[in-house]
């Protein structure tokens, strides 16, 4: 999973909130990926813990998460697969053994890139559009709730990712 996007933690000298927002949330975006370069695909697709994700099924299941909560719930775009990284009876996150590591960061990236497109066509405090996927449906958080709910959650598995990896191979994160 080499050749991934670097972003730097944003300027303590920013102050525009919505540059600051966005910024922190692609560092943490590049951090996730920093953590899994290196790791071969054995290790990606591996359990550590009890609780039994892997770090690609992690990937997988953030690549969905920005699916989720951008496209489907604030664009409100009609979409048939928008739980992929959940399989009945699988657990919470999976991989199927057919999907590889580039073809998961891949769709990472991808997500990625269209969740930064509808964000840039939108204010912070625009309202997600009718007919998206939050329930109940008649909840329509702002942008600048979603990113900073998509913040935190990035930040959170990527401290888990800081674990996993000093488990495999002694790599401390950054």
């Amino acid at each position: 999973m080499s050749d991934s996007p670097v972003a730097a933690e944003p300027p303590n000298t920013l102050t525009d909130s919505r540059e600051l927002l966005l910024g922190y949330l692609d560092y943490y975006r590049s951090a996730v990926l920093r953590k899994l370069d290196g790791m071969p695909e054995d290790d990606l697709r591996a359990s550590r813990l009890p609780s039994g994700w892997t770090p690609l099924a992690l990937l997988k299941h953030l690549a969905f998460v920005e699916r989720r909560w951008l496209r489907w719930g604030f664009a409100a775009e009609q979409m048939d697969d928008v739980w992929d990284d959940q399989g009945p009876g699988e657990g919470p996150w999976r991989v199927r053994p057919d999907e590889s590591a580039e073809r998961i960061k891949r769709l990472f990236m991808d997500e990625c890139d269209r969740s930064r497109a509808i964000v840039a066509q939108a204010d912070l405090e625009d309202r997600a559009r009718s007919g998206g996927g939050f329930n109940p449906p008649d909840e329509h958080p702002a942008l600048i709730w979603i990113l900073f709910h998509l913040l935190q959650e990035y930040a959170r598995h990527a401290g888990h990712l800081d674990v996993v990896r000093e488990l495999v191979d002694g790599v401390a994160g950054e």
